[in-house]
């Protein structure tokens, strides 16, 4: 099976602090739509994750929230 939604938290957060970041840059509904649609496998919360900053920094947004609907749509219809 994959992550529980707290393990995703952490996970995305991990990786976050890695890359030199603390501040909160998914909302919490963003990581749900992200956990739920990646069914929690590490590969796709990430590929997920990436899209959606992505599509957060087209819109000049600062957090991820709503945009992050339009990043899934995009990588589940692939």
């Amino acid at each position: 099976g994959g992550l529980t939604p707290a393990e995703t938290t952490s996970y995305v957060q991990h990786h976050l602090a890695l890359a030199g970041r603390s501040d909160t840059l998914f909302s919490d509904d963003a990581i749900g739509l992200i956990h739920d649609t990646a069914r929690g496998l590490p590969r796709l919360i990430n590929n997920l994750a990436v899209a959606a900053l992505i599509a957060t920094f087209a819109q000049k947004k600062t957090i991820v929230d709503e945009s992050a609907r339009a990043a899934v749509a995009e990588i589940s219809n692939e």
